[in-house]
């Protein structure tokens, strides 16, 4: 009896807590993709960095044996530096000094990095000014992306996603969550072969130390905004129409990222993901107002019931009277 009561009270407590156990579970899930992802991560590339930095330190020693009368502290002083200027964008190799990382162009590429937190890293400010600004144009200029790509977006899923939904449900008759689930796929279909495989085509075709596969890691590490910075297109040596090249860039950058919030919000609007997000969602309160009200007219009735329950008490004996019948029920008064 006891087994059964403790089973009972543990069930009632799990189900009236369920979104809470659904979050906890969902928190516990994340923790460990990261932990999953940080094993793979650091079993794949650790070789590769232990070999990296093993050739870098063979080849120093034999640049050291080459050149005897440089020393070692004067050799790490200067590469030093030149790391330096590098995480900056400045390179020291004669081959890339036709590049200027703060033309018009460039710069235009930067601000459309800050703005969409793209953020390579390729390029950064160097004077305290430039820091500054850095700083105030993103307060306010991320917001306002924030908001345009919003009110673009919104006007876009009109005509893109909710307008072609409903019309195939009316004029065919076929399942509106059916149908919105069919137009997602074929919408992230369209998306994926406009804004990722033709461009990593592209890409690999203008880029001589690109293969196709690392053109596709830029495009979707661009359009996702994560940006490590590790490619970046436009700066190789005597880049042909550089200028136009870059401004191409910042317009497709622009233009994909739409196309990637187009394509996740028509799939937020699936019924089925929905029910999926209530699942962690806390569920919504009622107003306090709303709720004095209710609880208002919950003591109104129960005094009214309290009220009453006396007098059809009191009233009882009085009820029951006898019915006047006839026996051959020919009485004209009785009728």
């Amino acid at each position: 009896m006891l087994q059964s009561l403790t089973s009972n009270s543990c069930v009632r407590l799990i189900q009236s807590n369920r979104s809470a156990w659904y979050f906890m579970f969902l928190v516990l899930g994340y923790v460990l993709y990261l932990l999953f992802g940080a094993v793979v991560f650091s079993s794949v590339e650790l070789p590769y960095e232990d070999l990296l930095r093993q050739e870098l330190r063979a080849l120093k020693r034999q640049f050291l044996l080459d050149n005897e009368c440089l020393s070692e502290e004067r050799l790490e002083e200067f590469l030093a530096r030149a790391l330096d200027a590098s995480n900056y964008g400045v390179s020291i190799l004669n081959n890339a000094s036709a590049n200027w990382n703060w033309d018009f162009t460039s710069s235009l590429f930067f601000a459309s990095t800050v703005l969409s937190t793209t953020g390579y890293g390729h390029t950064a400010p160097l004077s305290d000014g430039g820091k500054a600004f850095c700083i105030i144009y993103s307060v306010i200029g991320i917001p306002f992306t924030l908001l345009f790509l919003t009110a673009v977006v919104q006007r876009i899923m009109v005509y893109s996603t909710r307008k072609p939904v409903l019309y195939v449900h009316t004029r065919w008759g076929l399942s509106k969550p059916l149908v919105a689930l069919i137009h997602a796929n074929l919408l992230a279909f369209v998306a994926v072969s406009c804004f990722f495989l033709i461009p990593a085509a592209i890409f690999s075709a203008l880029e001589e130390n690109w293969n196709f596969l690392e053109s596709f890691y830029f495009c979707f590490i661009s359009l996702s905004t994560i940006g490590l910075g590790d490619y970046v297109p436009g700066e190789a040596v005597n880049q042909r129409f550089r200028e136009l090249y870059k401004l191409g860039i910042t317009v497709y950058l622009l233009l994909g990222l739409i196309a990637m919030l187009v394509v996740l919000e028509t799939f937020c609007e699936l019924q089925q993901l929905k029910q999926l997000r209530k699942m962690f969602y806390l569920k919504k309160e009622k107003p306090q107002d709303q709720q004095a009200i209710m609880e208002h007219d919950h003591l109104a009735f129960s005094s009214v019931d309290h009220a009453t329950s006396p007098q059809e008490e009191k009233s009882e004996p009085f009820v029951d009277v006898p019915v006047l019948t006839s026996p051959g029920g020919d009485d004209p008064m009785i009728r």
